[in-house]
């Protein structure tokens, strides 16, 4: 993304679905019998870091190596599986202020996340992007931390779909210590007031991300009253691709190298887009010396010289001539949201917003180069041909990691190539609770901007393999009537390549339950079942037709 009838009803475990199966199976075996000919080699990269495997972990499917795909990528269809959606709350009403001509940013409110508090308490938490913090206790929101209030002037809501209060995130220990860690935007008076203290400072900066952590006197109260601190800011050349989430890994323990860690994914602020002419030669998400483009993990409870902050000691670069020591992997343009399978491997999975191609997955490890701006997903970018990519090598040898899965951008009817057409990828979550199992071990996400929901195999999300088949989810609500997000949650005043705009993200409980967000209504929805029905047939498929009877 640049800047930017029902159905039938079917067995649950239908004679098609069987037979699926049943093929696919054969298919694998085939794969591990026949030794693979050519393909790309999993670039190699340091052990991960934080908590072991799983003792318990099911045996990997035998899946055939990664080779490069072809362009276009294959668009995600449904299946005939399907969640059905709940309505949980709408969130107040809210807007930036001052007023901001971008329509983009006038929504019901900008609800982004959800969240539970990790103190025993039950209590959920959400931010609105237009600067508050709230708390959620037996299902009715509450005022919990006034963000943009405290910031003052310089909160910064005006330009730019990441603006605002970007996320928060509670230390694991939060019960204990009371601290909860926020990155918001600011600009105005802090371009001049205030210095980025992470890197060199871009030339021609107009925004900064800012993350600071907050102690609360009482971690039980119903509202923040505490201390605060600045652990951390960086500057930006552009208004978008800033910090977009801060978190813990929720599957570190006590003991654990990484828990309590804070990591940070940082996009590359659109120095990309205004590098040059062709707009696709600067090197900053390549650049080990800038935090732009990257991901970071730091300690926000240690202390290293000159910082706020510790850096760990296990971060891959660190004691590398130049490189920032809190870079943990780099290669991104705009990394959205990220979580980790509690389960298996316990895989930290990212999702990448692409520039004009390609939505990515990616399994990060330490030390990671995911390849942007040489590469957009598994693809080569032509900077002389700006918005074209083409197929990798079939001896690539660059060393660049590449996605577990991803899904390509299919241009509406009169929206001109190299324009926003409408793409960008929410990562989700794998889905480990107890309440839906038929959902368990699959990766669930969206397309945030069309508010497509998908999902795919965790167990076929592997590095150095083929990339994940994807599947569209079909959404049904309480009654059972399929629905799309679209018609839910989009706001017909807020058109993206010609269509409403949902705007759409997940959040997750303690208990591992899904929800899902729209800033198009302010509302937040439960994911409460599982269903499946016949799948479509694909457009400019002949339906098919009876037998006739002998």
């Amino acid at each position: 993304m640049r800047h930017e009838g029902a159905r039938h009803v079917v067995d649950e475990q239908p004679a098609r679905c069987r037979a699926r199966t049943r093929l696919l199976w054969a298919m694998l075996l085939v794969a591990v019998a026949v030794p693979a000919c050519g393909g790309s080699p999993e670039p190699a990269s340091p052990t991960p870091a934080g908590p072991a495997a799983s003792p318990e972990q099911s045996p990997e499917l035998p899946l055939p190596p990664f080779t490069p795909p072809s362009f276009p990528l294959p668009e995600p269809r449904p299946d005939g599986f399907g969640v059905t959606l709940t309505k949980f709350l709408t969130l107040p009403r809210s807007e930036p202020k001052p007023p901001v001509p971008d329509g983009r940013l006038e929504r019901y409110n900008r609800i982004n996340y959800l969240g539970e508090i990790p103190d025993g308490s039950g209590r959920l938490y959400v931010p609105d992007m237009n600067g508050m913090l709230y708390v959620i206790r037996d299902g009715k929101p509450a005022p919990y931390l006034d963000v943009g209030g405290r910031v003052g002037p310089a909160f910064f809501t005006q330009k730019g779909l990441g603006s605002g209060l970007s996320f928060a995130a509670f230390h694991p220990d939060f019960a204990r210590n009371g601290k909860v860690y926020t990155v918001h935007t600011e600009a105005r008076g802090a371009l001049t007031g205030a210095k980025p203290n992470l890197g060199p400072t871009p030339a021609r900066t107009v925004m900064h991300s800012v993350v600071i952590e907050w102690t609360f006197k009482d971690p039980a109260a119903a509202a923040f009253d505490g201390t605060r601190r600045e652990l951390m800011r960086v500057g930006f050349v552009g208004t978008y691709h800033s910090i977009q989430q801060i978190d813990f890994n929720p599957t570190a323990k006590p003991g654990d190298e990484d828990y309590g860690l804070l990591y940070l994914v940082v996009g590359d602020g659109g120095a990309v887009n205004t590098a040059a002419d062709d707009g696709l030669t600067s090197k900053v998400p390549q650049d080990l010396t800038v935090p732009q483009g990257k991901v970071l993990r730091i300690d926000p409870l240690g202390t290293s010289p000159g910082k706020q902050y510790g850096i760990p000691r296990g971060n891959p670069f660190v004691g590398k001539p130049g490189a920032l020591g809190e870079i943990y992997a780099y290669g991104l343009r705009d990394p959205h949201r990220f979580s980790w399978d509690p389960e298996g491997a316990r895989s930290m999975l990212l999702g990448s917003i692409g520039e004009d191609n390609v939505e990515s997955i990616y399994d990060v490890r330490p030390g990671d180069n995911f390849g942007w701006s040489d590469r957009e997903g598994p693809f080569v970018v032509q900077p002389a041909k700006n918005c074209l990519v083409t197929k990798l090598p079939a001896d690539d040898r660059r060393g660049f990691v590449y996605p577990v899965a991803a899904y390509g951008h299919t241009i509406p009817p009169g929206i001109k190539p190299c324009s926003d057409t409408g793409h960008a990828v929410i990562g989700g979550f794998v889905y480990r609770g107890e309440a839906l199992p038929e959902l368990r071990g699959k990766y669930v996400f969206a397309d945030g901007v069309s508010g497509r929901m998908f999902y795919t195999e965790a167990a076929e999300m592997r590095r150095g393999k083929q990339l994940a088949t994807i599947h569209e989810l079909t959404l049904f609500d309480e009654a059972g009537a399929a629905i799309t997000m679209r018609t839910t949650a989009g706001d017909p005043k807020v058109l993206t390549a010609g269509k409403p705009r949902v705007d759409l993200k997940f959040g997750i409980d303690g208990k591992g339950e899904l929800y899902v967000l729209a800033k198009g209504n302010g509302t937040i929805w439960k994911v409460t079942g599982t269903k499946q029905v016949e799948p479509p047939v694909p457009t400019g498929t002949p339906a098919p037709q009876p037998t006739p009877s002998r």
